[in-house]
C-alpha cells in the first residue's frame, strides 16, 4: 500500500532504474538480507554505504557488491554498533566523506540480533543487548540520517520489524520477548511516522519490513553478539541457558532431543538449528532482499516477507484474541511458526 498518490508516483512504480543514481545506506550489511540489499542495490546502479559490527564480514560484503556493480557505483563498508549512537554518528560522517555527499537517498535500518527470549530467567544485560540493537539501533540511526533524507528532496527510511513484531513468540515453550518488544516498537514507530512525515517532512516517506522465516545467520550471529563465537564450543551452562527446560520439554515430544538430555546434545541439536534456520528457509536471503527493493520501488509503506509472514499476519488479523491459543491456530492453519529473519 502506497502512502497516497504521490508517494506511489515519487517511488516511480514499474519504472527501471529506480535506484541508479542514488546513495543508500544499509545497516547489518554483513551478512543474510543486508548483504544482499547491498548487493542488489549495487548491480542496479546504487551506491551503498553499509555497516556491521564484524567489521571483517562486512568487507566482504563490499567486495562481492562491487563486483556485479556499473562503473561509477561505490560501495563503502564501516565498522558500527548501531547500538551506540556515537558509533552511528561516526558512521554518518564517515560515510559522507568517502561518498563525497551532502545527502542520502535510502536507509535500510537492518541490523538486528536474537536472543534474551525470556524476561523472567534470562540476565538483564543480555535482554537489554539484545532490545538496544533491535530498537535503539532504528532510532539512533533514524534521528542520524532523516535530515540528510529530508535534504535528498525524495528519501525512504525502511526499517526492519518481524512477524515477531505482530506475532510476540516463537511457539510452544519458546518464548521471544526482548526480540518481540523491539519489533514492535519498530513497527509502531514506523507506522506513527507515516502522518509525522506526511506533515512535517514529505520529502521522505516510511516503509516497514516483517519478514518470517528467511534464510540468513541470525542465529549464529545473535550467538556471536553475546560472546559465543562456536556454537559446538559453547560451554555446559551455554548450552542449558539457551535451551531452557520448558524448550526443552517441546523438543522432548517433537523427537528431537532424548529424554534428560546432556549438554553435548544441546550442542548438537543447537549446531543442526542453526544450519537448518539458515539452509531449509521457505525464503533465501537473496529473495526476500528482492521483495524488499520492489515493495519500496512500488511505494509501499508496509512489506511482508514471505508466504509465512502473510499467512500469519492473515490469522492475527482475523482473530487477535486467539493469536496465542496454539491449538487454535494449528486448526486454522496447520500450526503456523515464525522466526526472525
Amino acid at each position: 500500500m502506497a502512502q497516497g498518490a504521490s508517494a506511489a508516483e515519487g517511488a516511480g512504480q514499474g519504472s527501471t532504474g529506480y535506484f541508479a543514481g542514488k546513495l543508500a545506506v544499509v545497516t547489518g550489511g554483513g551478512s543474510g538480507m543486508g548483504r544482499e540489499l547491498v548487493r542488489q542495490l549495487a548491480a542496479q546502479g546504487c551506491s551503498v554505504a553499509t555497516c556491521d559490527w564484524n567489521a571483517e564480514s562486512v568487507g566482504q560484503t563490499a567486495i562481492v557488491a562491487r563486483e556485479s556493480a556499473p562503473a561509477g557505483v561505490t560501495v563503502s563498508s564501516h565498522n558500527c554498533d548501531v547500538s551506540d549512537e556515537a558509533q552511528v554518528l561516526r558512521f554518518r560522517d564517515e560515510l559522507l566523506a568517502e561518498h563525497q555527499a551532502d545527502h542520502v537517498d535510502l536507509v535500510f535500518s537492518n541490523a538486528g540480533v536474537g536472543g534474551a527470549g525470556t524476561f523472567v530467567k534470562d540476565p538483564r544485560e543480555e535482554w537489554e543487548r539484545t532490545f538496544a540493537v533491535d530498537w535503539w539501533g532504528v532510532y539512533y540511526c533514524a534521528r542520524a540520517f532523516l535530515p540528510l533524507l529530508i535534504a535528498s528532496g525524495d528519501g525512504v527510511l525502511i526499517n526492519t520489524s518481524s512477524v515477531n513484531g505482530f506475532w510476540a513468540t516463537l511457539g510452544p515453550g519458546m518464548p521471544n520477548t526482548a526480540y518481540s518488544t523491539a519489533k514492535f516498537a519498530v513497527k509502531g514507530f514506523s507506522e506513527a511516522l507515516i502522518e509525522d512525515l506526511r506533515t512535517n517532512a514529505p520529502q521522505v516517506r516510511i516503509a516497514v519490513v516483517m519478514p518470517g522465516h528467511v534464510g540468513t545467520d541470525i542465529v549464529a550471529n545473535s550467538f556471536r553478539a553475546q560472546g559465543i563465537p562456536d556454537l559446538k564450543k559453547m560451554t555446559d551452562a551455554q548450552a542449558q541457558g539457551v535451551l531452557p527446560a520448558s524448550a526443552q520439554a517441546v523438543l522432548i515430544k517433537a523427537g528431537l532431543l532424548p529424554d534428560s538430555p546432556s549438554p553435548d546434545d544441546l550442542r548438537k541439536l543447537l549446531v543442526q538449528m542453526n544450519a537448518d534456520f539458515r539452509d531449509k528457509a521457505p525464503l533465501s536471503a537473496a529473495g526476500a532482499a528482492e521483495i524488499i527493493l520492489d515493495g519500496v520501488r512500488a511505494g509501499d509503506w508496509r512489506i511482508l516477507v514471505g508466504e509465512d509472514a502473510k499467512v500469519l499476519d492473515g490469522f492475527v488479523r482475523q482473530k487477535p484474541e486467539s493469536a496465542y491459543d496454539y491449538a487454535e491456530l494449528a486448526k486454522m492453519a496447520g500450526a503456523p511458526t515464525a522466526a526472525p529473519e
